[in-house]
């Protein structure tokens, strides 16, 4: 991040910009939104100027800007529309203390302005550091449509009553009380009567909060996806946004850790096969204690929780403290993984069942029906299966499994270092050595790539 979002004060405050034209025109727009005290340097400055100088929206000088006018001055803008006086004005601006911005000339300004959405006092600033325009423009557009006309009024109208508010806890009865009103609340008063009844609605709920019990403790398991923030549930969002405490495992991406409250406690409890970790118990034990203190608290787990999450352990926890609980779905590592390369998890004609497994579990290597896999045309979805490759290759053939049999392993599904390597079970081993994969994996054994699969038709028909 090259540029730091900030909102600057500017009620009263001097802004000075130099340039009549176009360019002067689009700043100034945006400026007089504002409540800043705006002087025009133009010699020749457009009607719309003169009339907002006629109308006493901003001071116009009719020369040149000159040593000494931007004295005081918060910002500067040049937009002359000549890189020699550009530069000029700016050295003089910058020489007497105010932040300078050069229109078009991103390398050389000070500071940019966003594409802005405005429902004052709401404003959404959008920037992307010069670098795509119409981008801004298009998520600008976006934020338009969605954020109804009436948000303005409603933080308005709250604004006001902020200080009533204050006898509220700090806390989550606080962020409770807010939320009710802008998302409830609010919306229903001023449809059904307007301002004046917006107002009484916010009495009226304070009054109710007053004596509201504060919220129990609560916890929601929720899976976190492969890692594309773009997966994750709705109702996923939800939960991260309330939440008081997140305790995460080390398969959460940190794109979708910034999707938690900003405010929210983040408690890494990652676990890791054969390494360093958490035990179960320490876990369990942390979600009770942050629950107990009345904590919202979200358990987020990399994939769908119900998928070799140690759901059934951390439930158990929580019932026992006399916890409340629900469960938010993720999409699973195996469904992520298998779309990766083109395939399905079952098909017509070549798998009727697809079989999820551990590669190893508390007690190590995991055991299983290696006789029934090691049939032609079965297909499993190997979760934790890097480490036990060899002893997963060395069941499956000992039991009679072709050799030949197509082997896939995708690492980091979904996320942009997402890699896939395509083998056999005779190669396994030996290729994932080879390959170095280090972040989380997935392996399909009895499944190619969609690509590789029909490479392989292709050449068995060549030869038959």
């Amino acid at each position: 991040m090259k540029h730091f979002p900030i909102f600057v004060a500017l009620e009263g405050r001097r802004v000075v910009l130099s340039g009549g034209g176009d360019a002067a025109l689009a700043k100034l727009r945006l400026l007089l939104k504002t409540e800043a005290a705006i002087h025009v340097y133009a010699k020749a400055p457009a009607p719309e100027i003169v009339t907002w100088a006629d109308e006493a929206r901003l001071t116009l000088h009719r020369r040149t800007l000159a040593a000494g006018d931007c004295e005081g001055a918060t910002l500067f803008y040049a937009a002359d529309e000549d890189a020699t006086e550009d530069a000029r004005t700016a050295a003089l601006a910058t020489a007497e203390g105010a932040l300078v911005n050069i229109v078009d000339n991103l390398s050389d300004s000070q500071f940019i302005t966003p594409a802005i959405v405005d429902r004052d006092p709401v404003t959404v600033a959008i920037g992307t550091e010069g670098a795509a325009p119409v981008l801004a423009r298009a998520i600008k557009a976006d934020l338009e449509a969605r954020l109804p006309a009436h948000l303005g009024l409603l933080a308005r109208i709250g604004k006001a009553f902020r200080h009533a508010v204050d006898v509220l806890p700090m806390g989550r009865r606080r962020r409770d009380y807010w939320a009710d009103y802008y998302f409830r609340q609010g919306p229903r008063a001023l449809e059904q009567g307007g301002p004046d009844a917006v107002r009484r609605t916010l009495a009226t709920l304070l009054d109710d909060y007053k004596t509201r019990e504060d919220r129990a403790g609560h916890v929601a398991f929720v899976g976190a996806g492969p890692g594309d923030p773009e997966l994750l549930t709705l109702k996923a969002r939800r939960a991260l946004d309330e939440a008081d405490v997140v305790i995460h495992d080390r398969l959460v991406t940190p794109e979708i850790l910034e999707l938690a409250r900003r405010e929210a406690v983040l408690v890494d409890a990652g676990k890791e096969g054969f390494g360093p970790s958490m035990t179960q118990d320490e876990i369990n034990r942390l979600i009770v204690a942050h629950a107990e203190t009345g904590a919202q608290v979200v358990r987020l787990k990399g994939g769908d929780p119900t998928v070799f999450g140690r759901l059934d352990e951390e439930i158990d926890a929580v019932t026992e403290a006399g916890i409340t609980y629900h469960v938010v779905p993720g999409i699973t590592a195996a469904s992520a993984s298998v779309a990766a390369i083109g395939q399905s998890l079952t098909s017509r004609g070549r798998n009727s069942s697809v079989r999820f497994l551990t590669g190893h579990d508390t007690r190590g290597f995991a055991d299983h029906d290696w006789a029934a896999l090691a049939r032609p045309g079965e297909v499993a979805a190997i979760y934790m299966g890097k480490k036990s490759a060899r002893f997963i290759q060395g069941r499956l053939i000992m039991h009679g499994a072709d050799r030949a049999t197509p082997v896939t392993v995708i690492e980091n599904a979904t996320r942009p270092d997402q890699r896939v390597l395509s083998t056999t079970l005779d190669a396994l081993p030996a290729d994932l050595t080879a390959a170095g994969l280090t972040g989380p994996a997935l392996t399909f054994y009895g499944l190619a790539p969609r690509a590789a699969q029909a490479a392989l038709i292709q050449t068995k028909q060549e030869f038959a």
